[in-house]
């Protein structure tokens, strides 16, 4: 990091393995940055008893693990995931004073308080932070369920002043950098940094390419689930042919399970794996990115980065507008739909009949798939927290 060592503290509750994207890469940061002399803590939440995964992984050498026990899962209750969220926030707070780290990097997960917390430490014991905003809150918890508008006012405060007081900021998108300046008026730098791709390493991408859709991820509010279905239903109804494969839990999920049931051609696969979640994009042509408008100011589907290295043409549903549109043209790996049925109908027909430009450049895909890369992440991470 830097030629006079420090004691960095990592924060961000999910992590390795269970989450191996952002859980890895985020392992891979630690043991980076312990192999260049630094003294490293990871505060996470432990759902895998993650001491034994490690040692039986021979991973995270060198690395002080503070994981707090997890207290809920998917099936929960409001009342106990607010508690697990004030139990993580009270032992993050913990260990920072018992450790003393000098650095500290933070995500949103969970959002605001810890966050909120890591600053106040900081400030305190004359420690810096950098604040990686995977999404912009409360905003984007706004946009999915209505927060009470006094609550709302006082979170907002909290995270821009959060904002203002780091180092330097992350996020993914420049429409997120954007948002996050105009609403905290802060003045550090705010870096743009891709997520990673779950990995592709144990995927055939060799096989010839089923002529149809996949998606997959969270089923959910954000998602235009029944828009989609009423499309896909319509394209049904007048002969359309392509298949559709959808995988996931979310509200939508019984719905999705139900419409499966009546179409032969819809097959909804449940909850699977990273590594069959890839498998499914790598075997259809095209994949869906469907998603509301008003959340692309606040965050990004993670989703994305999958479907550019399944090699799947990308059909995002969205307003042309959008941070997500903008990227998919950029990056040559896909069409832009708008959220509407007739237009999703034509455009499958289109899809069908091979009446559309694809809008695919594998060079530019080539170049993404390069930025997309674990390693790419962490040095560009590593480049940042030092």
């Amino acid at each position: 990091m830097t030629a006079k060592p420090v004691k960095l503290a990592i924060i961000n509750r999910s992590f390795w393995p269970v989450y191996p994207v952002i859980g890895e890469a985020l392992l891979r940061f630690a043991e980076q940055t312990v192999s260049s002399g630094n003294s490293v803590t990871v505060i996470m939440q432990d759902h895998a008893d993650i001491r034994k995964k490690l040692a039986e992984a021979e991973r995270g050498k060198g690395v002080r693990f503070y994981p707090a026990k997890a207290w809920t899962n998917s099936a929960s209750s409001v009342l106990l995931r607010a508690f697990d969220a004030i139990f993580f926030m009270a032992w993050v707070l913990a260990v920072l004073i018992w450790v003393r780290p000098g650095k500290v990097y933070v995500s949103t997960d969970p959002p605001v308080v810890v966050p909120f917390i890591v600053m106040l430490y900081c400030r305190l014991f004359r420690a810096e932070y950098i604040y990686h905003l995977q999404d912009i809150h409360p905003e984007a918890a706004n946009v999915v369920i209505p927060v009470n508008q006094w609550l709302y006012r006082i979170l907002l405060k909290m995270d821009a002043l959060t904002m203002r007081k780091a180092k330097c900021l992350i996020t993914i998108t420049g429409q997120m950098a954007d948002e996050i300046r105009s609403r905290s008026g802060t003045t550090v730098p705010v870096h743009i940094l891709d997520n990673p791709a779950v990995s592709f390493d144990n995927i055939d991408l060799s096989k010839p390419k089923i002529a149809g859709f996949s998606f997959c991820g969270n089923a959910g509010r954000l998602q235009r689930i029944p828009l989609i279905l009423d499309a896909i239903e319509a394209y049904f109804d007048q002969g359309g042919q392509l298949i559709f494969v959808f995988a996931g839990g979310g509200i939508y999920s019984d719905r999705l399970k139900s419409f499966s049931d009546r179409f032969e051609q819809f097959h909804y696969a449940g909850l699977v794996t990273p590594v069959d979640a890839a498998q499914i994009n790598a075997d259809y042509s095209w994949a869906l990115l469907p998603i509301e408008d008003e959340v692309t100011r606040y965050a990004f589907p993670s989703k994305s980065s999958s479907y550019v290295f399944s090699g799947a043409h990308i059909l995002a549903v969205c307003g042309e507008q959008t941070g997500v549109a903008q990227w998919i043209k950029k990056h040559g790996v896909g069409v832009v739909a708008e959220p509407n049925v007739e237009a999703l109908v034509k455009i499958f027909f289109d899809i069908e009949r091979d009446a559309i430009e694809a809008n695919s450049n594998d060079q530019s895909r080539e170049i993404l798939k390069e930025k997309l890369k674990f390693e790419v992440f962490v040095e560009n991470l590593f480049g940042i927290v030092r």
